[in-house]
């Protein structure tokens, strides 16, 4: 089934657009675009999941009439690398700062700094501070237990019962979406699935080579293997690969998380058995939007989540899933 999140709220860019009006009937010049700069800082800015992230801001920017830079690395193991963006983005007085932290325990004293001078807006993962003054994200432990009973189901359309072996892939060590999700999957096997029984629980170095080659050891070093949990976009393209190169998508189901073009392929061909598709276009537009609010002195909810959808084969082809899998980058 598809978990729906909440569709974007389109009040607050009315009633910008009304203060400005207001504005200009009394005399005083209303703020212009480029006298507000909310800049956003993403993990990675070539994926496609980060793309999609940055349509969602740049769609805000032009709806609430705001500059909104966007930055990042170019990959999500470059921790320095964005610690050094956030500071650069300090250092230029922006009315707030919306960022995505690449490592949860390297991220929390540099944005404590950051929030001294400017309100931040936490999205997708969380880092080690207090100082967010709002935090958008999906549940990524509802995210793991949404993984969990899609491999279940799985399962036991394969098997007759949820039963079996079964392995998670993490990407990195370390950063707080990818533990989340895996907290999640273990705790809703122990919870709902005593059948099911975690043989094998790897990390890798966040390349797609890895998670091939992690994959293709657990086939032959687990005859019994059953199902696997690749926790993101990345160790899901891994997964897939070995899957199809070994022609053991008929005995083994495969759960990823997040999407992309590779993926869906995968998905529509049946290798992979579902994935677990967040909203990130939401979570671009409303991070820009709170930060707005926020930056006005507005009262914003500490933390929002954005939902975690289950897509399989069977349900692919419905509108709201469509809108998922196929967002406009324009």
């Amino acid at each position: 089934m598809i978990l729906f999140g909440k569709s974007i709220n389109r009040r607050t860019v009315l009633g910008v657009t009304s203060v400005a009006i207001m504005a200009g009937m009394m005399g005083v010049a209303p703020v212009r675009a480029q006298d507000v700069t909310i800049p956003i800082i993403v993990k990675d800015t070539t994926s496609f999941y980060w793309q999609i992230v940055l349509a969602g801001a740049r769609k805000a920017g032009k709806d609430l009439g705001v500059k909104v830079p966007e930055l990042g690395a170019q990959a999500e193991s470059d921790i320095n690398g964005q610690i050094s963006i956030l500071e650069n983005a300090v250092s230029g007085s922006p009315a707030a700062i919306v960022i995505s932290p690449t490592e949860f325990k390297a991220l929390g004293k540099p944005i404590d700094e950051a929030a001294k001078s400017v309100k931040i807006i936490g999205i997708d993962s969380a880092a080690d501070s207090k100082a967010f003054t709002s935090f958008l994200t999906t549940d990524n432990v509802e995210g793991g237990r949404v993984a969990a009973d899609g491999l279940a189901a799985a399962i036991t359309e394969k098997y007759g019962k949820a039963e079996g072996d079964v392995a998670i892939i993490t990407a990195l060590p370390g950063v707080g979406s990818l533990d989340q999700r895996a907290k999640g999957f273990k705790e809703q096997l122990a919870a709902k699935y005593p059948g099911l029984k975690l043989v094998a629980d790897k990390v890798a170095d966040g390349q797609a080579t890895t998670g091939l080659n992690i994959t293709t050891d657990l086939i032959t070093a687990n005859p019994e293997l059953r199902g696997i949990f690749a926790s993101n976009l990345i160790m899901g393209q891994g997964a897939g690969q070995a899957i199809a190169e070994n022609k053991a998508q008929d005995k083994i189901k495969v759960i990823a998380f997040d999407s992309d073009e590779k993926l869906v392929k995968f998905l529509s061909d049946g290798v992979l058995y579902a994935l677990v598709v967040q909203d990130p276009f939401r979570m671009g537009y409303d991070g820009v939007k709170t930060a707005l609010a926020a930056s006005k002195g507005e009262k914003v909810e500490a933390n929002v989540d954005t939902g975690a959808n289950l897509i399989t084969k069977a349900n692919m082809s419905e509108p709201r899933a469509q809108e998922l899998l196929n967002p406009k980058l324009d």
